[in-house]
C-alpha cells in the first residue's frame, strides 16, 4: 500500500547548499520553500523557489554562490518572491538522489527550508521503503530525524490536506460541501455529525484536529500532531 512520511531533518553544515545555510543563518531570511525542480541527464538541475525574506540579500548572496550557473528572481509582495535557478549538482544531492532512487521513494513537494536550519519534507513509497529510510538516517549520527507524520497517501483534496488522514479529509469535505464554514455558517455541526453519521463530539473532534494540521501547512510551518484518527 503507498504510504507517505512527513519528517523534519537537520543535516550538518556540510551536507547544506550554501543557499540552506544562508536561509538558516541570515536574519533577513524566514524560510524557503522548494516548489519543483527538474532532473536533467547533464550536470544541472532547474528549480523553482519561494522564499520569504529580503530579496536584496537574497540576491547579494545567490551571486557569490558557486553551484549557481544563473538565477532569475520574481518578487511576489513585500516579504516574498520567487527565486528560478540553474545550479549544478553538488555530491550530497547526488548522495540523496541515489537513496531516494535505491529505495523506489517519491519526494513530494514542497520541500520547506525552515528558518532554524531543518528541513520538513514528505516523501511516498511502500511502508517498507519507508521504514527503511527512517531506520537509515536514525543510524546516521550526522542526522537527526523527527517524525511528523505517517500514514496513507490522500491527496484528492489538494497537497495541502496530504496532512490529513482519511477520515479527517471526510469530515472536512463533508462539512465544507454542507457549508460549515461558509459566512454565514449554512450547516451546524449537528448536521454535518448526522451526515458523517458520527457522534457530534466525534465530528468536533475530527474536524478541529483537521484544522491543527492545516493550519501550520498554509502559513509553511510544520504541525505537531501526530494524530491517526
Amino acid at each position: 500500500m503507498m504510504r507517505y512520511l512527513h519528517a523534519r531533518l537537520d543535516v550538518p553544515a556540510a551536507m547544506r547548499h550554501p543557499l540552506q545555510t544562508f536561509v538558516a543563518d541570515s536574519e533577513a531570511m524566514n524560510h524557503a520553500k522548494l516548489l519543483a525542480w527538474n532532473q536533467s541527464f547533464e550536470t544541472v538541475q532547474f528549480a523553482l523557489l519561494y522564499i520569504d525574506g529580503d530579496i536584496d540579500a537574497y540576491r547579494d548572496r545567490i551571486e557569490s554562490v558557486e553551484p549557481i550557473r544563473w538565477f532569475e528572481l520574481a518578487p511576489l509582495d513585500s516579504s516574498g518572491f520567487y527565486s528560478y535557478v540553474c545550479q549544478e549538482y553538488t555530491e550530497s544531492e547526488r548522495g540523496l538522489t541515489r537513496a531516494f532512487t535505491d529505495l523506489q521513494l517519491v519526494v513530494v513537494p514542497p520541500i520547506v527550508y525552515a528558518g532554524d536550519g531543518w528541513v520538513d519534507v514528505t516523501v511516498v513509497g511502500s511502508g517498507g521503503s519507508l521504514s527503511d529510510l527512517v531506520d537509515a538516517l536514525k543510524a546516521r549520527s550526522d542526522i537527526s530525524v523527527d517524525v511528523r507524520e505517517i500514514g496513507r497517501f490522500n491527496r484528492r483534496l489538494g497537497s495541502v490536506t496530504g496532512c490529513l488522514t482519511s477520515r479527517q479529509a471526510e469530515a472536512v469535505e463533508t462539512a465544507t460541501e454542507m457549508g460549515y464554514y461558509a459566512v454565514p455558517r449554512q450547516a451546524s455541526l449537528d448536521a454535518v455529525a448526522n451526515k458523517l453519521e458520527i457522534a457530534n463530539s466525534t465530528a468536533s473532534e475530527l474536524l478541529r484536529r483537521a484544522e491543527s494540521r492545516l493550519m501550520p501547512r498554509l502559513v509553511g510551518v510544520s504541525g505537531s500532531s501526530r494524530s491517526t484518527e
